[in-house]
């Protein structure tokens, strides 16, 4: 399993959370219990299994959704 931490471009309200939460939660390989979007610091946070699904993808998801990325690391865990 890896982590990942997402810096989003500074979100605008606190129901930009849920859309970018419910979004991550739908791709397989994603331990859901693990996403957590965090509203003061615009940061994504989420552990995943690299062999099934791909952090760009998701930073993908998320720009096509309307927000813009900043950064992401990846991290073992």
């Amino acid at each position: 399993m890896k982590k990942a931490i997402i810096q989003l471009e500074p979100l605008v309200c606190p129901s930009c959370t849920n859309k970018i939460e419910t979004l991550v939660h739908k791709y397989n390989g994603v331990n859901h219990d693990s996403v957590k979007v965090l509203f003061n610091a615009s940061k994504l946070k989420f552990t995943f299994n690299e062999d099934r699904i791909s952090v760009e993808e998701v930073v993908n998801a998320i720009t096509k959704l309307g927000y813009q990325v900043v950064k992401f690391d990846i991290k073992d865990v």
